[in-house]
C-alpha cells in the first residue's frame, strides 16, 4: 500500500498534520500505537472514579488557528476559564509566583538577600557573558534569588544540574525582573500575580485534556487512522513503514513524532545510532490524591503551586479539582490534588516508596489536613517527560531533524523536535501543521517558524 504521507504518532503533532493534510484533502495515513488519541496530553480515570492529566495541561495558545480548532472540538460551553493563580510554598507560606516579583512576603534577611543580589546583577549586567542555565541565572537575579529560589526549584524540575543546561530556551518561560519594580513590591507590598503567556486559560469542563485531541480525532476520518498499531521499523532507502503486525506501507513523506532517540533506532542507516544516546531527557512520576470533602478553604482559588524545598519529592501540585468539578466522581463532594516529580540519572526516585512520600509530604506542606479522608492514591510513570535543554542541545538535534530530512522523513513534536520552548499543546499542533504546509508547498525552514524562530511565534500572536 502507497500512501502519499503517513504520520506516525496520534498527539496533538500528529493530529495537527492530519488536520491539515485532511483540510487540503491529501493522501494520509496515521499510525497510533495507543488505542485513543492525544499522547502525553491524554487522560484517564483510576478506578475510584477521579479523572488526572498526564501532567499539569492547560490551554493557552499564540495561535489563532489552534484555537479554532479547540473552539470547534469542544464548543462554547465546553471550557471553564480561569485567571491563573499559581504559588511558590517555601519558609512555611505561600509566595506569589513568579518568586523574584514578590519578595515583600520573605523574612527581612532573605528579602535583603535577594535585593542585595539583584543590585550585585545589576552592575555587572554588561560584563556578564553565561555559558550555561546556572551562569544565566546569577548574571540575571544574583546570588540571591538563585539562591534562595532558582537554582533548588530548577534542580526539582528538570532533573539535571544547571551547570549542565543551556539557557536559549528561556524566552518567555521566566519573568525576567526588573530592580525598580522588585522594589517597588516591597515598598507597596503588593502581590505580583498571573503573570505569563498562561494568566488566563481554559480547561475542559469534562474529559480533562485528553477529551480536546478525542474529539480532534474524531473529526478527521477513521478509515484514514490506525490506533493500536506500532511502528516496528523504518527503512528509508526503501520509504517504508512497517507495523508490529507486519503490514508494509511505503510513503513520499514520513512526519514522526514519535521520540527522535526512538526514531533513530528504528531508523538504522539515516544517522549514527550511538546519537541517540546523545539527547538528554526526564521521566515524569504522577501521583493523583483524590479526597473525601471539600477542599482546605486556603486552596479554594489555587491553580497550581511550586515546591522548591528538600522535604517534598514533588515540585509542582495542581489542585486538579479546581480545574472542573468533573475532575472527581461526585463534584461538590470530593476534591483533587495531582502531584509531578521529576527523574533521571542525576535525581533518582524510588519508586516503591513514592507515593507514601507524597502523601507525608503534602500534610507537611499543609496542603493535606488532618484527619481527611484518601479515596484514591493513583500512581503512573511517564519515561520521557521533559526534552531536557542540555548544554549543545541545537548543535545535536538539528543536524539530526536535517539528515532525516534529506530522506524524506520529518521529526516533529515534543520529543521529535526536542525543543522545550515549542512543546506545549498549541506549538505541538502547530508543529504538525506546519509541516505540512512547508510539505505542500515545496518549501524549506522559513515556513516551519514554529520549529525554527520559537522566539518569534512566542512573542506574537500567530495568524
Amino acid at each position: 500500500m502507497h500512501i502519499e504521507t503517513i504520520i506516525i504518532g496520534a498527539g496533538p503533532t500528529g493530529l495537527g498534520a492530519a488536520t491539515r493534510l485532511h483540510e487540503n484533502n491529501e493522501d494520509w495515513l496515521l499510525l497510533e500505537a495507543a488505542g485513543h488519541f492525544g499522547g502525553l496530553a491524554s487522560s484517564w480515570v483510576d478506578e475510584q472514579g477521579f479523572l488526572w492529566d498526564h501532567g499539569g495541561h492547560v490551554q493557552f495558545s499564540h495561535y489563532e488557528t489552534f484555537d479554532r480548532y479547540m473552539d470547534a472540538a469542544l464548543g462554547a460551553d465546553g471550557w471553564i476559564s480561569h485567571q491563573r493563580e499559581s504559588w511558590v510554598w517555601m519558609r512555611n507560606r505561600f509566595i506569589p509566583y513568579p518568586f523574584q516579583n514578590n519578595l515583600h512576603r520573605l523574612d527581612p534577611e532573605d528579602r535583603w538577600k535577594g535585593v542585595q543580589g539583584l543590585m550585585q546583577a545589576a552592575a555587572t549586567a554588561k560584563a556578564a557573558s553565561p555559558v550555561h542555565f546556572g551562569d544565566w541565572m546569577r548574571a540575571t537575579f544574583g546570588a540571591g534569588i538563585t539562591e534562595l529560589f532558582m537554582e533548588p526549584y530548577n534542580f526539582k524540575v528538570w532533573a539535571f544540574p544547571p551547570e549542565e543546561m543551556d539557557f536559549a530556551w528561556i524566552g518567555e518561560r521566566v519573568s525576567v525582573p526588573a530592580l525598580e519594580g522588585v522594589l517597588k513590591s516591597i515598598c507597596t507590598r503588593e502581590d505580583a500575580v498571573s503573570w505569563g503567556p498562561n494568566a488566563v486559560f481554559r480547561f475542559p469542563r469534562e474529559g480533562g485534556t485528553g477529551a480536546v485531541w478525542q474529539k480532534i480525532g474524531a473529526m478527521l476520518p477513521g478509515k484514514q487512522i490506525r490506533l493500536n498499531t506500532a511502528v516496528s521499523s523504518i527503512d528509508p532507502v526503501k520509504k517504508t513503514v512497517t507495523d508490529a503486525q507486519g503490514n508494509s506501507y511505503s510513503y513520499t513523506h514520513l512526519i514522526s513524532t514519535m521520540p527522535l532517540n526512538h526514531l533513530i533506532e528504528l531508523a538504522p542507516g539515516v544517522v549514527e545510532a550511538r546519537t541517540a544516546g546523545d539527547l538528554v531527557y526526564s521521566s515524569t512520576n504522577i501521583v493523583g490524591i483524590g479526597m473525601e470533602g471539600p477542599a482546605p478553604e486556603h486552596l479554594d482559588t489555587k491553580c497550581w503551586m511550586y515546591f522548591p524545598e528538600s522535604n517534598s519529592p514533588y515540585y509542582r501540585v495542581t489542585v486538579f479539582s479546581n480545574y472542573s468539578t468533573n475532575n472527581v466522581p461526585r463534584p461538590g463532594e470530593q476534591w483533587s490534588l495531582m502531584t509531578e516529580t521529576s527523574e533521571s540519572v542525576k535525581k533518582p526516585v524510588n519508586h516503591e516508596t513514592l507515593v507514601e512520600d507524597t502523601v507525608r509530604a503534602l500534610k507537611e506542606d499543609g496542603l493535606l489536613p488532618a484527619g481527611v479522608k484518601v479515596l484514591s492514591r493513583e500512581y503512573r510513570r511517564i519515561e520521557q517527560g521533559y526534552p531536557t535543554p542540555f548544554l549543545g542541545r541545537d548543535a545535536i538535534v538539528d543536524p539530526l531533524l536535517r539528515a532525516f530530512e534529506a530522506q524524506g522523513i520529518y521529526s516533529r513534536g515534543r520529543f521529535g523536535s526536542w525543543k522545550y520552548e515549542v512543546a506545549n499543546q498549541d506549538h505541538s499542533f502547530a508543529l504538525g501543521y506546519e509541516c505540512v504546509d512547508r510539505l505542500r508547498a515545496k518549501a524549506g525552514p522559513e515556513a516551519e517558524p514554529t520549529l525554527h524562530q520559537p522566539a518569534l511565534v512566542n512573542g506574537r500572536r500567530n495568524p
